[in-house]
């Protein structure tokens, strides 16, 4: 059993911004985005492009990407009793047409009311919620109706891609906020490590000798819900949806080099779905790991991540991964050289 440290806090987690360096566009080409290299038990770092990443893989290393498809979950709608506008983001489907979403304002949301957004041509809501459950930070369950075969049908036609609130320009290639590898829908928010792959890029990495195997974590509340404790061990993380199939698990087990998790996702997959010899077992259902500095990993041997926000549990993780005073001197060398940070932001390699 793992001792994890209890003392630890929310603000040994705080660093300084500036507002210029949050990214508000993808780089483009994917591939052209900055790469810092980081040794994690040196805190040695290299200033690198992140197609140069083909230079630190080795033949027999396994890339793990999190092949989950972000939705265009966010969508607006009224109040059918008072006709309040309500933001909806939609977070996990739970069974059939019932989801688990944050609505705005969530005092207005009160059990049995219903939410219509769209119209038809005939006047009539293209898609309408009942509010059956009611959670904390105004997390509801919702049951939604409509006329087409899949929601996703309506969510094609009247969601918006949920970009977080610290992008304020518009998106105009919903492609953008998806990897090129996503398959299976079901993302309130995109596996960004993996935005800056390209399909050349990957080819060139099969070539090399190295598999790429795709796991699923469909990312939803846990991941982006931020820490509100002061002392962290008190956080309790939000469940969310994975997977990961036989032969995903036998490929990345008869590996003869590196586990590479591509994300703060992939590397909590690895992490649940493997036991204390590192050994992936093939499994679905929902993962709550919170991983933060004391964790002591189990199968992840190197990480791609972007740069993630003060305080969050994805700082949390990558602080595990090496130490929190090596991540926070690359995060203040990062700032001090000008990289663009958080979800369209540049990349880290740890190793």
């Amino acid at each position: 059993m793992q001792k994890i440290p209890t003392d630890l806090k929310k603000s040994d987690f705080y660093y300084e911004l500036p507002e210029e360096l949050i990214a508000q566009t993808p780089a483009e080409p994917r591939d052209s985005s900055r790469l810092m290299v980081l040794k994690r038990r040196t805190g040695e770092i290299e200033h690198r492009i992140f197609r140069d990443i083909t230079e630190y893989l080795r033949p027999g290393d396994v890339l793990v990407v999190n092949e989950s498809r972000v939705i265009p979950a966010r969508i607006y709608g009224t109040r059918r009793c008072t006709g309040a506008h309500i933001e909806t983001v939609l977070l996990r489907r739970m069974a059939g047409d019932e989801w688990e979403a944050l609505v705005k304002p969530g005092r207005r949301v009160k059990l049995g009311d219903i939410i219509d957004y769209g119209i038809s041509s005939d006047g009539a809501p293209l898609l309408s919620a009942e509010v059956i459950d009611i959670g904390d930070g105004g997390v509801r369950v919702l049951r939604f109706k409509h006329d087409r075969t899949d929601i996703y049908e309506v969510l094609d036609e009247l969601g918006q891609m949920p970009l977080p609130p610290y992008i304020t320009k518009k998106l105009l290639d919903k492609d953008r906020y998806n990897t090129v590898y996503a398959r299976e829908r079901g993302s309130a928010a995109a596996p960004t490590a993996g935005l800056h792959f390209t399909v050349e890029l990957l080819d060139k990495i099969r070539t090399m000798g190295v598999k790429i195997v795709p796991v699923l974590l469909h990312v939803g509340l846990g991941t982006f819900r931020p820490v509100k404790e002061e002392r962290i061990s008190d956080h309790v993380m939000h469940s969310e949806y994975f997977s990961v199939s036989k032969e995903a698990a036998d490929a990345i087990n008869s590996r003869s080099g590196r586990i590479i998790a591509v994300g703060t996702t992939s590397c909590r997959v690895l992490e649940t779905a493997s036991d204390e010899h590192g050994v992936i077992h093939p499994m679905s259902g929902e993962t709550d790991i919170f991983i933060y500095p004391g964790y002591k990993f189990k199968a992840t041997e190197a990480l791609i991540t972007n740069f993630h926000l003060p305080e969050s549990t994805l700082l949390m993780l990558v602080s595990a991964f090496a130490s929190r005073e090596i991540i926070l001197a690359a995060y203040a060398e990062a700032i001090k050289e000008r990289y663009r940070f958080y979800s369209f932001g540049d990349a880290m390699f740890l190793y």
